[in-house]
């Protein structure tokens, strides 16, 4: 990923309470973006999809 096109949550209200994500067809990186250019956490396609599909599922038993 040499280049990231960073996006942010179109859940995320104004602020620096959010991360950003970028993906490629190898990994998804994240960052904070009150630090856009600090620590970047990477992770595979499939580990990120099954966060996602956790959090959603836990959403929507709460």
């Amino acid at each position: 990923m040499s280049a990231p096109a960073w996006q942010k949550s179109s859940y995320c209200a104004q602020g620096n309470s959010c991360i950003h994500v970028a993906a490629d067809r190898h990994s998804v990186a994240l960052t904070e973006s009150s630090d856009p250019s600090g620590a970047i956490l990477r992770t595979s396609p499939t580990a990120w999809a099954a966060l996602v599909r956790t959090v959603k599922e836990t959403h929507d038993r709460a």
